[in-house]
């Protein structure tokens, strides 16, 4: 009796089994694939445009500055040939300079844009704004020489060749951009849609 007590106390002991883990429901990956090209797609687009826009500003400054060389150019000849006609040289040379500056911003500045398919609605179109951007570089002028009384040479100057042909060049290149060459709306995929896939050239 006490030799099996005694075994049987230091018997070693079986470990025990651990319990079998509760199965888990699969975890769903949250990341798209289709979304994630979405993205990639409407940055690059995003790119692709800031790009171009600064290409067709960077051209719309050189010509710019070409068609107020060509302006100064025919005045001053107009003004030797006809000295005591300082108002039709002034006319004739922003009428060459605009020319000028229509065609270089139709077939260079804007080259990539959609084109009319009036030529005519495309030259009235650019007069007009042309005009508006004028109207816009008259108005500072008015207001700095008549309103505020800032009527020294230097101040008329600023008004009209600084703040005034400022805003009337960016007036213009918006409303070149916007109205006269404007392109088709490039169509938006919004981000978390599936959109089908149409094949190229499929409209039905």
């Amino acid at each position: 009796m006490h030799r099996t007590s005694w075994i049987g106390r230091h018997a070693p002991e079986e470990p025990a089994r651990d319990a079998p883990d509760p199965p888990t429901a699969p975890v769903r990956s949250t990341d798209d694939p289709d979304r994630h090209a979405r993205r990639v797609s409407l940055v690059r687009d995003v790119v692709g445009r800031c790009r171009g826009l600064l290409a067709e500003l960077s051209r719309f400054g050189v010509v710019g500055v070409l068609s107020l060389l060509v302006d100064l150019a025919v005045f001053n000849l107009v003004l030797t040939a006809l000295p005591h006609k300082p108002l039709t040289a002034k006319v004739l040379a922003t009428l060459v300079s605009a020319t000028h500056a229509f065609v270089l911003h139709r077939h260079w500045s804007f080259r990539a844009r959609e084109r009319g398919d009036s030529l005519r609605r495309e030259a009235l179109l650019f007069a007009l704004f042309n005009a508006g951007g004028l109207v816009i570089a008259l108005t500072c002028l008015g207001v700095s020489h008549y309103l505020l009384g800032l009527d020294s040479r230097l101040a008329d100057n600023v008004a009209a060749n600084g703040v005034g042909l400022l805003l009337g060049t960016a007036f213009r290149f918006w409303s070149y951009r916007r109205f006269v060459w404007a392109s088709p709306a490039a169509p938006v995929v919004a981000l978390g849609r599936d959109v089908p896939d149409v094949p190229y050239g499929r409209t039905g």
